[in-house]
């Protein structure tokens, strides 16, 4: 008896040896490679490689320290005046140093660096509940808000600060839109701005969800006195911490006991004349925090849902090597193989969506982006967030049962940890249905539906490889039915609400197929993984009619995708 509990412990621990000591992966390095060339690819190897190792040898430990610390409102100091501070566990401020020193936010200051941001994001996510990715994420966007559509003083007062790579000389954003009585409904936002004619102005309100409520500046939507109803009535204001090192007319009334991500601060938080810098005019207010902030967010919860769903599938993919059941390995089983080349199979198609996302989104933030890429990014952006954050749950969920009742295990693994991120991530900027309404009606009120739908069709179409031509043309006949499904639900919006969301979800689908097909022509080594993750997912999200039951190809291919990791 001994000798057997000996004998789990040493396989767990050789499980744990086994996690891969620089994550900077093969198949992430294939997506930079595909977009980037020359120095700046190799800038972004050698960083994402030096910063992996960071990952894995001092964030990963160093989150994990104080899970069980949380934060701490300290609203008074010890001689009863005001402070609406914030205490954290210290381990939490050495995470924030080494995703700092990343870079990841100083690559926000100009244009130009979508990928180094996404590469440093991606790693970072790769160790679940540590914080900072929302501090990064909200950061990013401020500073984009502020590049594109703050005035000259205000940006050269705030931007150095924001962008500084020291985490503790540095500046961090947040962004405060829902309120009680709004959720997604920005629309029925109730604060409100008064001109103080001298160039700032003074907001009032309650903001029902403030996370990073420890920022040192808080980006806000307010309706200015006389304004209309509705988004087109909201201005944008940029509102400091601290004014003369004072509280700035904001009291915090609790912070928030939340599911996910609890290592970080998010409160509910009232305003009383707080001093407000306009940015932009205020008439425009939705416009900017949707196209600069929201959109930012969107791509990089995309992002994290990538590194979290990488993790997981290593973690249950390793674990299943390593884990004897009935006198085998568990990865010799059936019916765990499938569960793990399926969970692999959702982490390549958000990878490289994602990828092309990071694209688009760069070339939106240089302004060089033509009107068919920026309509194609105004979709994804939101489409494929939907995608990610419901496969990132879906993956981590996968993982934890490969593990069995050690999944849910907090000090085990990190997988608890993933899933409470990837909960929050769903939710972050939009729910599902709220992302769906809002690209059946781009689609529609922009005329963009058949853009969409070609430049997808298209993609398909250009795979010319015969033998993945093959799997490109399986998937066209099911584009077909999945297009006139689309452009009902844009023509038919009781139809659209009630099956709009399916329909999105096998569209993004579509779109994965083709960007994998296309990778694996060039993919060298990883050609076979990426073709056999695009059957799949072809059969799995397109193919109506396909049973894996009658395909006598069906565990080769599963055998195929997992060959790198499992033989």
């Amino acid at each position: 008896m001994t000798e057997a509990y000996s004998n789990a412990r040493l396989a767990f621990a050789s499980w744990r040896d086994s996690v891969p000591p620089e994550p900077y992966d093969p198949h992430l390095d294939l997506v930079n490679a595909r977009y980037l060339d020359g120095d700046r690819l190799a800038g972004v190897r050698d960083a994402g490689t030096r910063f992996g190792r960071v990952v894995v040898a001092e964030l990963g430990p160093v989150a994990e320290s104080y899970q069980q610390h949380g934060p701490e409102l300290d609203q008074y100091d010890g001689l009863g005046n005001r402070v609406e501070a914030i205490r954290f566990d210290p381990g939490y401020h050495d995470a924030g140093r080494l995703l700092w020193a990343s870079e990841l936010v100083h690559h926000a200051g100009e244009p130009g660096a979508s990928f180094e941001q996404a590469t440093s994001g991606y790693l970072a996510s790769l160790e679940g509940e540590f914080g900072h990715m929302c501090a990064a994420t909200c950061t990013t966007g401020m500073i984009r808000v502020l590049r594109r559509f703050a005035s000259d003083a205000i940006a050269d007062r705030y931007l150095p600060a924001l962008t500084d790579a020291d985490y503790d000389a540095a500046l961090r954003g947040a962004q405060f839109l829902t309120e009680v009585q709004g959720g997604s409904d920005v629309g029925a936002l109730a604060s409100v701005a008064t001109d103080h004619g001298d160039g700032t102005w003074r907001v009032s309100g309650e903001k029902w969800f403030c996370s990073v409520a420890d920022a040192d500046l808080f980006l806000v939507l307010a309706r200015p006195d006389g304004a209309p109803g509705g988004t087109e009535g909201l201005g944008c204001f940029l509102l400091p911490r601290l004014v003369d090192g004072t509280p700035n007319g904001f009291s915090i009334r609790r912070l928030k006991q939340k599911l996910g991500t609890r290592s970080m601060a998010s409160a509910e938080i009232d305003f009383d004349d707080a001093v407000a810098y306009p940015i932009g005019p205020t008439t425009d207010g939705f416009k900017i925090m949707v196209t600069a902030m929201l959109n930012t967010s969107r791509w990089m919860n995309a992002v994290g849902d990538v590194g979290i769903m990488r993790r997981a599938y290593v973690e249950a993919a390793g674990y299943a090597g390593h884990r004897e059941a009935f006198g085998q390995l568990i990865s010799t089983f059936p019916l765990v193989r499938r569960q793990l080349a399926e969970l692999k199979v959702d982490w390549l198609a958000a990878l490289h969506s994602t990828w092309h996302l990071t694209a688009l989104d760069e070339s939106v933030d240089l302004g060089v982006a033509d009107d068919a890429d920026a309509g194609f990014y105004r979709y994804l952006v939101n489409a494929n967030k939907l995608a990610c954050s419901l496969a990132a749950t879906k993956v981590v969920r996968g993982a934890i049962e490969i593990l069995g009742g050690n999944g849910a295990i907090e000090t085990f693994s990190v997988l608890p940890r993933l899933l409470r991120d990837a909960i929050v991530y769903e939710q972050w900027e939009g729910t599902h249905n709220v992302l769906t309404a809002q690209v059946l009606r781009d689609l529609g009120r922009l005329d963009m539906t058949g853009s969409v739908l070609d430049r997808t069709a298209n993609l398909l179409k250009g795979i010319t490889d015969p033998e993945l031509g093959t799997i490109a043309e399986r998937a066209l006949v099911s584009f077909e039915d999945i297009s006139t499904e689309i452009r009902r639900c844009v023509e038919d919006p009781r139809h659209g609400a009630l099956h709009g969301r399916d329909q999105l979800e096998r569209l993004v689908a579509a779109h994965q197929v083709g960007l994998l097909l296309d990778a694996a022509g060039t993919a060298g080594d990883l050609a076979m993984e990426l073709a056999t993750a695009a059957r799949l997912l072809t059969g799995r999200s397109l193919d109506r009619a396909y049973r894996p039951e009658h395909d006598p190809d069906f565990a080769d291919t599963l055998d195929a995708v997992l060959a790198s990791d499992l033989d």
